[in-house]
């Protein structure tokens, strides 16, 4: 690594060099020989030069043109590495089954999570991403105000595998990091009513400090609320965002069978 090729700081660019961090990511994604596998912001290829020897096809995305033409020369001669060099955002995503075994550029870490979790529901099978410290705890705060964060949990098993230090990066980040595990879970619904999925959350948690109850209450009516919280052991006397993913897949399902579709949120 030579100082003319630094990753830029304020690109959330830090070149992952810890052999042991690369190793864990790759185990917790259960990569197979049929897998497809996704390497956001490969930068210099240090996972993808161990993804290709797992997997059966390997993309690895990066928007530094400078890196860019060093991951095509790197793997001009691996059949199953593909170089794209763009901005993530902008990346046209697998249109069937994939993986991500990925550092990710921590600046657009909710980009990343919204276009994998949310658009790609029906093809992301998981993986293990290294990010940011902080983004990844509040996945797992007790109370959920993100809407899409009880969107992920409903439809993923997100495990903070462990925590990182800045040693494992060129050049060390300020802020600490973290391993995370996603593997998919079996949806309870059709993968095809997401949108109106996450119009109900956030509905719901438009007003955060309400209690369930009252939350309920916009969309059923009072029989309704009883039902449900004598249905599925839900307490309507704490705030909305301390129901559990599973609860608000309940209530959801409870509105798809009792509330007439003109009620729906949108």
């Amino acid at each position: 690594m030579t100082k003319k090729k630094l990753p830029v700081r304020f690109t959330g660019q830090h070149f992952t060099i810890d052999k042991v961090l690369i190793k864990d990511a790759i185990r917790q994604a259960n990569i197979s020989n049929q897998d497809t596998v996704l390497d956001i912001g490969a930068g210099k290829g240090f996972l993808t030069v161990h993804l290709l020897k797992i997997a059966n096809n390997v993309v690895a995305i990066e928007n530094d043109t400078a890196l860019v033409e060093h991951l095509r020369k790197l793997f001009s001669d691996a059949r199953n590495v593909q170089v794209v060099g763009c901005d993530f955002r902008n990346f046209a995503v697998p249109k069937f089954p994939f993986k991500v075994v990925s550092n990710i550029p921590y600046g657009i870490t909710s980009d990343i999570f919204k276009i994998l979790m949310f658009e790609s529901l029906g093809n992301f099978l998981g993986g293990s991403i290294i990010l940011q410290l902080e983004p990844t705890q509040k996945l797992f705060s007790r109370k959920l105000y993100n809407p899409y964060t009880v969107f992920y949990h409903t439809f993923f098993d997100l495990k903070l595998v462990y925590e990182v230090g800045p040693e494992s990066f060129l050049p060390p980040p300020t802020v600490k990091s973290a391993l995370l595990r996603i593997k998919r879970k079996q949806s309870s619904f059709d993968v095809e009513l997401k949108a109106k999925y996450l119009a109900f959350i956030s509905c719901l948690l438009r007003k955060p400090d309400l209690t369930v109850k009252t939350a309920l209450k916009s969309i059923f009516r009072k029989s309704q609320v009883r039902s449900i919280s004598e249905k599925f052991g839900i307490n309507l006397n704490v705030q909305i965002v301390c129901l559990s993913p599973s609860q608000w897949v309940n209530c959801f399902l409870e509105m798809l069978e009792v509330v007439p579709e003109k009620f729906h949120p949108s």
